[in-house]
């Protein structure tokens, strides 16, 4: 309570979603590895549709929904899962470090606090990590 006697209302904790700055700093991160994506020669093969565009949408929903933002991402698509989506494209080590390298990029370049830059890496790296299909080393077409 406070000197009056009112009980003080306490504003819960931000989501990390709007600690780093919402849905535009979500836009910023998809666009930025969009960047990296199109000119790619081992990731852009695994993107079917012409434009980049579908697939960027449907990243900075799903991410702005884990990071606390709305569930726009479930309302459209349902459940993520993420490892089934992923399943008709061929997901190795040479994929999975490509897809890293351009995230990294686009991460340092949203200019987070090391804590915050730190918080998003970790799952984005294990999320890469899991999303491995093949343990073959030569960068191959979807299967």
């Amino acid at each position: 309570m406070n000197p009056a006697g009112e009980r003080e209302q306490t504003r819960p904790s931000p989501t990390f979603y709007e600690e780093i700055g919402g849905e535009p700093a979500f836009r910023r991160l998809v666009d930025e590895f969009y960047a990296g994506v199109a000119t790619d020669p081992v990731l852009r093969p695994m993107y079917p549709e012409e434009d980049l565009g579908p697939a960027a949408e449907r990243l900075t929903l799903f991410l702005i929904q884990y990071w606390g933002g709305p569930n726009t991402y479930s309302a459209q698509r349902g459940h993520p899962r993420l490892r089934m989506r992923h399943a008709p494209f061929r997901v190795g080590p040479v994929e999975r470090d490509a897809w890293l390298r351009h995230m990294r990029g686009a991460v340092d370049r949203l200019e987070l606090t090391p804590e915050q830059a730190e918080t998003l890496w970790q799952y984005l790296e294990r999320a890469a990590y899991f999303m491995v299909n093949t343990m073959d080393e030569t960068p191959g077409p979807a299967h």
